[in-house]
């Protein structure tokens, strides 16, 4: 018995979940196409997932945090739009469908009904009448719209260029998808090949990219903006033209240090470029054969590992020599592969005394040492006896007219000499690398572009859009170097617009492009007439909150901005930042690990939500800590939460008030603690500080489960005013249960429309405080008094308490001290 007076009740998730998953269906609490809604508008997204299997733990944590920001902007008065898609796209279903013998669409489509039906069962908050999913024609259809624009444009190129090649897999992979050398799928080795590719030309924004970080500083975690200016790597310096000996070719070499010229001692050329094969080609046979066998090795390293500051540098000599255009110094040439073919110019003057991967590569190999700068006022370096090279300011020395000169000034003096002779010029590069979009696989976008027989192109006409995937039946989607859409004749064999034969392009689209402006169609992912209605952008867009990894921190969301900016250049969007804030959620681990089917720690959310409940589960989630952190599910406690969900539904079934009883006249402590909450939520959920808005509810339970219990009890109205406010934030991370909660409250559904009133300011101010009562400095009594309480009648009091007068007895008061309200001390003799 609560109370005294009634039973408890047994709270059951199962039949929860049972009766209100028809009832939402039925009332579509997040529908958001109605035109006449004036109320103002957030736009809330959640990272689509790609439907590989059903959902597990880590789109749990995901899409609960989401679900929390669109449920609470929903509660603060506005209009949330929440969509949801898949990003059908991809490798995984077409190797799936090449294991199993069935076609890709079938294994994608199976999936995403089952990702549904789960999604349905989480209670996701989602707009379900926008859904999309990229492997539609009604979808792909603007990705080829997409490429066109750009391709008229000039940002849309094709070039030979060597890339990431899976033998297995049989198709480029993008250098996060090498892991220690192997594809990250099947785990074959990776290969270096040159194909003829298709390219966005993204390094014309790199600018842009970089300096438009500055607007979402505050709003995106600093992880992920030093990740996306790393990645772009903008470097200025300076281009010097290196003359071959006994030729009359130049190299340009980019240097972000041309004050160190004097200290170059050897240039390294990238072992995978066309400057090195036609060097090789021009020295002798041994050192022709020496390159070949280092370029095969080569071949077999992805980028990143060629670049570890931690690995043993590698190369061989070319027989082959430089004229430094400041010195007239030789300098041998050698390939090495800490060098990349499409870094500044595939070159580097190596300037050993400066710069500690050259460093490490003159010591590996013998070759000459130069100290060009020395830091002023302290010792003079050695490199080559320390091992460490000095990258520092100080003056330049050994160096001709540079002598004295420091930092920028030295840097200015050299490119000056530089123009001055005609030998180099001041210079900007990028680590950035133009968005290679290429597939040579099935399942994918068709690319919109007709090759004629005289080797020219022709863009597919814009009416004749969508380039329509053929069916897979009867195509051999085993990989085998060439697109499966090659050998489909029917297909690709077909006419220009001259009525001459033309070929269909084979590939198909890097998935990345699909999800590059997926957000935009969400607006309007019915109409075919247009990818997007420039009314509803204006109206929605850009999005508010996005929701999703930080695995994505880099290449998503930097092809997002940047597609986000041609669309504006275009005058389709008039924003030029696709995301004003992100939340990246951490990982789902188990007992310390990231969890797997090899490792035995496997937790299954399917089992997960059949023991505890969806609610538990996504509370759980929520009180773990906060979002960016990992949630090691062996320190949490779904029991817990679903025996703290029980304590507040049966809360909402003891109140006897009346719907819409006047609070005011009850109980003054339980409402402070109601409307604290209140007033606390705004910062506390826009902060993303789920946790603490979960131990708030559990405090408020206590305060309402103690008035009903010791209080002025069910009946007060502040305690159904604290119910209801329980119901409607329970809402935010436990649906089912906070929906009955509502409905036992004597409110028809749903919870989530309901808009939270302001905080009452006379209730966030302390009415009493505790007063410390001191005779001759020991403390005799504590007295809750008003906290406007004047110093004359607190000290009345003080004096009146009866253990302050025993402490006195018969002893003389000589001063009494206050400072009003917390403090009395009475000074005896």
């Amino acid at each position: 018995m609560h109370g005294g007076t009634v039973p408890e009740e047994q709270y059951d998730f199962a039949s929860l979940q049972e009766k209100w998953q028809p009832r939402w269906e039925q009332l579509r609490p997040f529908a958001t196409e109605d035109p006449s809604d004036e109320r103002p508008r957030k736009y809330v997204l959640d990272m689509f997932p790609y439907p590989s299997g059903d959902l597990h733990m880590g789109h749990a944590e995901a899409y609960a945090y989401g679900d929390v920001l669109a449920r609470y902007w929903r509660h603060r008065g506005y209009n949330v739009l929440h969509p949801i898609g898949w990003d059908s796209f991809g490798l995984p279903a077409e190797n799936a469908a090449i294991k199993n013998g069935i076609d890709p669409k079938a294994w994608t489509y199976s999936n995403i009904e089952q990702h549904k039906r789960s999604m349905h069962r989480y209670a996701t908050a989602f707009d379900w009448e926008r859904i999309l999913h990229t492997s539609d024609p009604g979808y792909y259809k603007w990705n080829q719209w997409l490429f066109l624009e750009l391709y008229k444009r000039g940002l849309a190129y094709r070039k030979d260029s060597p890339v990431n090649w899976c033998p297995k897999d049989q198709t480029v992979l993008a250098n996060e998808q090498v892991v220690a050398g192997q594809c990250e799928r099947c785990g074959t080795e990776v290969v270096k090949k040159k194909l003829t590719q298709w390219y966005f030309k993204i390094t014309d924004y790199a600018d842009r990219l970089l300096d438009d970080l500055d607007l979402l500083k505050g709003k995106w975690p600093d992880k992920v903006l030093r990740m996306q200016a790393n990645w772009i790597g903008r470097s200025r310096g300076a281009d010097v033209d290196f003359t071959i000996e006994g030729s009359d070719r130049t190299v340009p070499v980019f240097t972000t240090r041309p004050d160190t010229l004097f200290g170059v001692t050897f240039m390294a050329v990238a072992p995978d470029s066309d400057l090195a094969a036609e060097l090789a080609a021009g020295s002798d046979a041994e050192s022709r054969i020496r390159f070949q066998d280092y370029l095969t090795s080569t071949q077999k390293l992805t980028d990143i590992e060629r670049q570890a500051t931690d690995r043993t540098k590698t190369g061989v000599p070319l027989g082959r020599f430089a004229v430094n255009p400041i010195t007239g110094d030789r300098v041998p040439i050698w390939a090495a592969d800490y060098v990349l073919a499409d870094y500044g110019h595939g070159a580097v003057m190596g300037v050993p005394g400066h710069d500690q991967r050259d460093l490490d590569f003159a010591l590996q190999f013998g070759l000459e040492v130069k100290a060009v700068v020395q830091p002023v006022d302290e010792d003079p370096i050695d490199p080559a006896a320390s091992g460490e090279a000095y990258v520092g300011d100080g003056a330049a020395v050994n160096s001709g007219v540079l002598d004295g000169l420091s930092g920028a000034e030295a840097v200015s003096a050299a490119i000056q000499l530089l123009e001055d002779r005609g030998t180099g010029r001041a210079a900007t590069t990028y680590r950035l690398r133009d968005w290679l979009i290429s597939r040579q696989r099935y399942w994918g976008t068709p690319i919109p572009i007709l090759h004629r027989e005289d080797g020219t192109m022709e863009p597919v006409p814009a009416e004749q859009l969508p380039v329509v995937l053929p069916e897979a039946e009867g195509l051999n989607l085993t990989p085998k170097g060439q697109s499966p859409l090659a050998a489909a004749t029917s297909w690709v064999e077909t006419t220009a617009s001259d009525g001459t034969p033309a070929l269909r392009d084979a590939d198909t689209m890097d998935t990345f492009v699909d999800s590059s402006w997926y957000y935009l169609r969400f607006l309007s992912s019915k109409d075919d007439t247009q990818a997007f209605d420039p009314e509803e952008v204006r109206k929605w867009a850009p999005i508010d909150v996005y929701v999703g990894g930080v695995e994505h921190a880099i290449l998503h969301l930097l092809y997002s901005r940047f597609i986000t900016k041609v669309l504006y250049d275009l005058g389709y969007v008039d924003f030029e930042e696709p995301f004003t804030a992100l939340l990246n959620q951490g990982m789902v681990i188990l007992d310390g690990a990231k969890m797997s089917k090899s490792k035995g720690n496997l937790v299954t959310l399917s089992e997960e939500l059949d023991q505890h409940g969806v609610d538990a589960v996504r509370l759980t989630m929520c009180f773990a800590g906060p979002p960016e952190d990992d949630i090691d599910w062996h320190d949490v406690s779904p029991a817990g939460s679903g025996k703290f969900l029980a304590r507040a539904w049966r809360l909402s079934g003891e109140v006897t008030s009346p719907v819409g009883a006047d609070p005011t006249a009850g109980d003054r402590a339980l409402r402070s603690v109601t409307h604290r909450l209140r007033a606390d939520l705004p910062y506390l959920v826009e902060s993303y500080k789920f946790n603490v808005v979960v131990a708030r509810l559990m405090e408020l339970t206590n305060a309402i489960r103690k008035t009903v219990d010791n209080g002025p009890g069910a009946a007060d109205p502040a305690v159904r005013e604290a119910v209801e406010q329980l119901a409607s934030t329970v809402s935010l991370f436990a649906p089912y249960t906070a929906e009955d909660m509502w409905e036992r409250l004597g409110h028809e559904a749903s919870v989530a429309n309901v808009t939270w009133g302001e905080a009452d300011e006379a209730l966030l101010v302390d009415d009493t405080v505790t007063a410390v009562v001191q005779v001759t400095g020991k403390v005799r009594a504590r007295l809750e008094v008003d906290a406007d309480i004047t110093a004359d009648e607190l000290e009345q009091l003080a004096l009146a308490d009866s253990a302050v007068q025993r402490s006195i007895g018969e002893r003389e008061v000589v001063k009494t001290i206050v400072r009003a309200p917390k403090l009395v001390n009475i000074v005896v003799k």
